[in-house]
């Protein structure tokens, strides 16, 4: 009697761990599935079939049967096109004097306002209240309101300074510098938040060792502060190339807003890829072309990415 009811508690042991397991593997599923699937809805989906209507004449408002396969016409199409050669050259100097002035910009803001005690968290919430405003309504401001050649905002204080006027958006020489100021201001609080969580999660006992040492704030900031925010930087750097490389929002309102002939002027001094896309697709209805520019610009974002991400990765340690 006693043996057989040891056996059974033996049998019982693996059923329940084995129960628990076929549990864990139902909620882990029940997880990740449906980010699977909005990930292949909403992600995969739409670059494979982007890629296929590529590789057509795609027209918008066109029969099914009138669409027919022309191969890599669209991207030989592509090469030859002087806008669109314009457009890529634009698009990595928007992201080559944006990031610097980003990084450079959040990482001191992101030290003073770590610096400023029980005052932090209100110059954190200042400094990412436009990060959470409408891209719209902010570019219009600027646009009209600060950029405006007569009676903007910033002309007025060079006027009262006594230095000359600039034209900003109306001028090929300072257009795109112009919405990069823009893009700066708007974004800078995000960095600043990943910056300041950066800084928080480094061991104060090493600055208390440097301090004990004699070290400088210099010493302190070159030998702790930097190497041990490297995984900030780096994910900064990444995320801040692929959002930079995509810009389309604050260029088409504020290039629109500035009077400029069409999106991206003047004189195609602003025009990026993604503007330049939308108005292929979507300007002049010509989805095929537009979408072999936006499977270029994807395939740019992915190379520079695992570039960057092999360049930059590193084992860190504490």
């Amino acid at each position: 009697m006693a043996a057989a009811s040891t056996r059974a508690a033996t049998r019982s042991v693996p059923e329940g761990k084995n129960s628990f397991r076929r549990n864990q593997q139902i909620f882990v599923w029940s997880v990740i599935l449906p980010m699977l699937l909005f990930f292949a809805v909403f992600y995969v989906y739409p670059i494979i079939s982007g890629f296929a209507g590529s590789l057509t004449n795609w027209q918008a408002f066109q029969n099914p049967e009138e669409r027919r396969f022309i191969g890599l016409d669209n991207y030989i199409r592509l090469i030859n096109d002087p806008v669109f050669q314009a457009s890529v050259v634009n698009t990595f100097k928007y992201a080559l004097i944006y990031m610097p002035l980003s990084i450079v910009l959040a990482l001191l803001c992101a030290l003073a306002i770590n610096a400023a005690g029980r005052l932090a968290g209100f110059f954190r919430t200042v400094y990412f209240l436009p990060v959470v405003t409408s891209v719209i309504a902010t570019a219009l401001i600027w646009s009209v309101g600060f950029y405006q050649p007569r009676y903007g905002l910033f002309n007025q204080v060079f006027a009262l300074a006594g230095l000359p006027q600039q034209p900003f958006l109306r001028s090929p020489a300072t257009a795109l510098f112009s919405v990069i100021i823009y893009a700066v201001w708007k974004n800078l609080g995000y960095d600043i938040v990943i910056f300041m969580a950066g800084l928080s999660a480094i061991p104060s006992t090493f600055y208390e060792a440097a301090r004990v040492d004699g070290a400088t704030r210099w010493q302190t900031f070159r030998r702790i502060t930097l190497p041990l925010l490297r995984p900030t930087t780096v994910f900064v750097i990444i995320t801040g190339v692929i959002n930079s490389l995509q810009v389309y929002g604050p260029i088409y309102i504020m290039t629109v807003a500035s009077g400029a002939d069409k999106p991206g002027g003047p004189l195609n001094s602003t025009i990026v890829v993604s503007v330049y896309q939308w108005q292929v697709a979507f300007g002049e209805l010509q989805l095929g072309y537009g979408s072999a520019m936006g499977i270029v610009l994807f395939l740019i974002i992915l190379v520079i990415t695992l570039l960057q991400s092999r360049l930059l990765r590193r084992n860190w340690e504490y």
